[in-house]
């Protein structure tokens, strides 16, 4: 049996994980500092971008009124 050989770069690449977008209805560019750690959270072209499993940084945007979820 002929072995196949695969190109370079080709290897089982582990899938992005996925992010959770919020949109920010007053700024399209800011730092926001969540109060409990002082943690930082970028918002980018109106976007904020945070891990699913990221329950501090969800709970201040979902309290939030100037962020609102998308639906993708």
């Amino acid at each position: 049996m002929a072995k196949t050989e695969r190109p370079a770069g080709d290897e089982l690449a582990t899938p992005a994980p996925v992010l959770l977008k919020f949109r920010d209805l007053v700024y399209t560019s800011r730092t926001l500092i969540i109060p409990q750690s002082g943690r930082t959270l970028p918002v980018a072209k109106g976007l904020v971008e945070v891990q699913p499993d990221d329950a501090e940084a969800l709970a201040f945007l979902k309290a939030n009124e100037e962020f609102a979820p998308l639906k993708e």
